[in-house]
């Protein structure tokens, strides 16, 4: 029994953890296996990376350890008024208008199984037809927020655009070679125009015009006029996060709202445009302000981008 035991423990602990591509095709493999003609793959992959997201960023919900994040709550999956809240019966979940249904054909609807979450997902969707405004239509019943659902849909836009859920590549802002440039960490730093407020990002100072790229994958959601930014743009990823990319001297004529844009991609030129009315420039120096916001499905937050803008850098450099 020792020597069992020995023998378990040694296993254990040489048993290999995933990497990351096997991670990504084991995700793959579940979309691709639940999905059909009313649900292509990538709406149940988007759902199921923004519940990834806000798990990782969340304190008030559980964090699901499985190859799935999709988790529906036990009311919802049993039935609200169920008196077994964790009820695996077809029948009485059913009976009691849980949404819970057998994924794998073990005859038991476990919301602790991927297989069952994935298949009750895909059939829930699937109820409301096949376009992008059923889709929708699905996603408002589900969550009750517009934020909630155009985050869905840009996360499901970039997987359709790309075929491939691996999107986690980030650049420097600023090409890392050719130009010169400098920054440091100023996140907190005090701020007087427009009123008392700290600074909620880090500048990278340069030259007039220098190019500024995306250092993501992600759907552009705003470009215009913003008094304390200027001429900025804003840019929606696959992980709840809003790159914001602001004091612009000018943009890249061919980029507009809605537009799909990666790592590289040409965003515009270093300026230093900003507090004031349309048009303002020139009362700082030239220099990009770049920051990152975080949603995490009630509200949206700044964060320090200084330490990711360090490691892009030195990613950038190595790419060279």
């Amino acid at each position: 029994m020792l020597w069992s035991i020995i023998f378990l423990n040694e296993a254990s602990a040489n048993a290999k953890e995933p990497s990351g591509e096997e991670i990504m095709q084991q995700r793959m493999d579940y979309y691709m296996k639940y999905q059909d003609v009313f649900v292509p793959w990538h709406y149940l992959a988007a759902v199921d990376q923004y519940e990834r997201n806000i798990q990782s960023v969340r304190k008030d919900i559980p964090k699901r350890d499985s190859v799935v994040a999709i988790q529906f709550s036990d009311e919802v999956w049993a039935g609200p008024f169920n008196p077994n809240q964790t009820d695996t019966s077809i029948a009485s979940i059913q009976y009691f208008g849980g949404v819970g249904l057998d994924g794998n054909g073990d005859g038991k609807a476990d919301n602790q199984s991927d297989d069952d979450v994935m298949y009750t997902m895909a059939r829930y969707l699937s109820q409301y037809g096949p376009s992008e405004d059923d889709f929708k239509m699905a996603l408002w019943e589900y969550y009750k927020s517009e934020q909630v659902i155009n985050q869905i849909l840009t996360i499901a836009k970039l997987y359709k655009h790309y075929d491939t859920i691996e999107l986690d590549t980030h650049v420097f802002p600023l090409p890392v070679r050719g130009y010169n440039y400098s920054y440091r960490g100023t996140w907190g730093a005090s701020r007087g125009w427009g009123g008392r407020r700290i600074h909620e990002g880090t500048d990278i100072f340069a030259g007039y015009g220098t190019p500024v790229v995306s250092t993501s994958y992600g759907v552009v959601e705003v470009m215009g006029w913003n008094e304390f930014g200027g001429w900025r743009i804003g840019i929606r990823d696959n992980h709840n996060s809003y790159h914001y990319y602001a004091h612009l001297a000018y943009y890249n004529k061919d980029l507009k709202v809605g537009d799909i844009v990666e790592p590289g991609t040409l965003l515009g030129g270093v300026g230093s445009t900003g507090y004031g009315k349309e048009g303002t420039s020139g009362k700082f120096p030239p220099h990009l302000h770049y920051g990152i916001y975080k949603f995490n499905g009630k509200t949206e937050w700044a964060f320090d981008p200084y330490p990711s803008l360090v490691q892009w850098e030195k990613t950038s450099r190595k790419k060279k």
